[in-house]
């Protein structure tokens, strides 16, 4: 096992308790051996026919587990029980980043699939997360590329209890957005744009603590299927960074 992805023991434990029950008809595969398998997929980026048999079972049995719990949202469900589990942060940190769209992902039969973009850099899925001073994921949210920061922020923010503070690049300086946050008695840790007529002040030194988000992004991009989009539906494509967000930042 050393060239592939297991779950140890220790991530075994933690993972199995939130694996879903209803199952009906034939038992089903091995859950460590099927998931170990997807997950190796997620992170090399192959072809579901490249993970080995003899060590994850076939590929079918693979790729029909995946995209049938991704439509179930069970990923989703089981990253949300993982990082719900700590205590709400008295400080968080939003940030978003662009994903790539590989070309065979750009759509299907009826038009173009959802929450794809066109920006300066191509077609792109944007990936928007609230995590904490650990740089673990608490909130997940995709859009189209093309969509402002400012715009979706509110909608992440308030899935969480409200903090002390919030730490934020200008591109989350809107006003509406300064004062929503005041409302909830947190303080706006985001540098005002330059071309803004009334300066903000914030805590310089507390805004330095922000690349605990870009460092997150960073490890979550190191997994091949998370650094581009290949999937052609986004139900997919989410449950593969859930899972990955829960493997990688939460086991």
């Amino acid at each position: 096992m050393a060239d592939f992805f297991w779950f140890s023991d220790a991530q075994w434990a933690r993972i199995e308790p939130l694996l879903p029950r209803d199952t009906r008809g034939m038992p089903r595969v091995d859950d460590r051996r099927v998931l170990s398998g997807i997950v190796h997929a997620l992170k090399c980026g192959g072809r579901w026919s490249d993970c080995p048999q003899d060590v994850y079972g076939p590929k079918k049995t693979l790729y029909n587990r995946f995209v049938r719990w991704s439509e179930r949202g069970i990923w989703e469900r089981i990253f949300a029980a993982l990082a719900g589990n700590e205590d709400a942060p008295d400080r968080l940190f939003i940030d978003s980043s662009c994903i790539k769209v590989h070309r065979c992902a750009g759509g299907g039969k009826g038009g173009p699939w959802p929450m794809i973009g066109r920006t300066k850099g191509g077609r792109n899925t944007k990936l928007h997360a609230v995590c904490d001073d650990k740089g673990r994921p608490l909130v997940l949210l995709l859009t189209p590329g093309n969509v402002h920061d400012s715009k979706v922020a509110k909608q992440c923010i308030e899935a969480l209890p409200p903090s002390s503070q919030l730490v934020a690049d200008e591109g989350y300086d809107s006003q509406a957005l300064r004062e929503w946050l005041g409302e909830r008695g947190t303080t706006a840790v985001i540098p005002p744009r330059k071309n803004r007529k009334v300066q903000f002040d914030y805590d310089k030194a507390l805004y330095r603590q922000r690349n605990v988000i870009e460092r997150m992004f960073c490890r979550l991009k190191d997994w091949r299927r998370i650094s581009t989009r290949f999937d052609r539906k986004i139900k997919c494509f989410m449950g593969a960074v859930a899972l990955a967000a829960a493997v990688i930042l939460w086991l």
